[in-house]
């Protein structure tokens, strides 16, 4: 797989996780201490599958950038920037999420960042680290392809 294709692949992927987030089929919610549902700032909070930590914003997120994803899959370069971009913030992601202080362990009060999310971002960024910095050859361009005659120099 080129970073072409791990930039489509993720951005379907993360568009699917946020749509699945606006899914109540798909969402388990914390019941408090009495059993009713928490109606503070954190009222549309659950569990993605049960697993992992999602609110309303962190869907949006996850839209957003499987749109990025998608959208960056039509060049070498924005893929590129694409994968690095995810590595990096995810990377950083993953180091709040073990920081269980404060609001620093919940992105300060917007986004819940904690338990299974940890790990998964973490993997999410050593993988987009990998196709990000590895280097690759880019593809030839179509104007370098116009121009090949097909025939090496550098044999004789």
């Amino acid at each position: 797989m080129n970073v072409r294709y791990f930039a489509l692949v993720l951005g379907i992927i993360f568009l699917l996780i946020g749509v699945m987030g606006f899914i109540p089929a798909f969402v388990t919610h914390p019941m408090d201490m009495t059993g009713a549902r928490d109606a503070g700032p954190h009222a549309a909070h659950g569990y993605l599958l049960g697993l992992f930590p999602v609110n309303t914003l962190h869907s949006l997120v996850h839209l957003l950038f499987g749109l990025w994803g998608v959208l960056a899959y039509r060049t070498f370069d924005g893929s590129r920037v694409f994968a690095r971009s995810v590595a990096v913030i995810y990377a950083i992601l993953t180091i709040m999420g073990l920081i269980a202080a404060g609001n620093v362990h919940n992105t300060f009060g917007w986004i819940p960042l904690h338990g299974n999310d940890v790990w998964l971002h973490a993997v999410i960024a050593i993988a987009a680290a990998y196709f990000g910095f590895a280097p690759a050859r880019e593809p030839l361009r179509e104007r370098d392809l116009a121009t090949d005659t097909g025939v090496r120099d550098d044999v004789v």
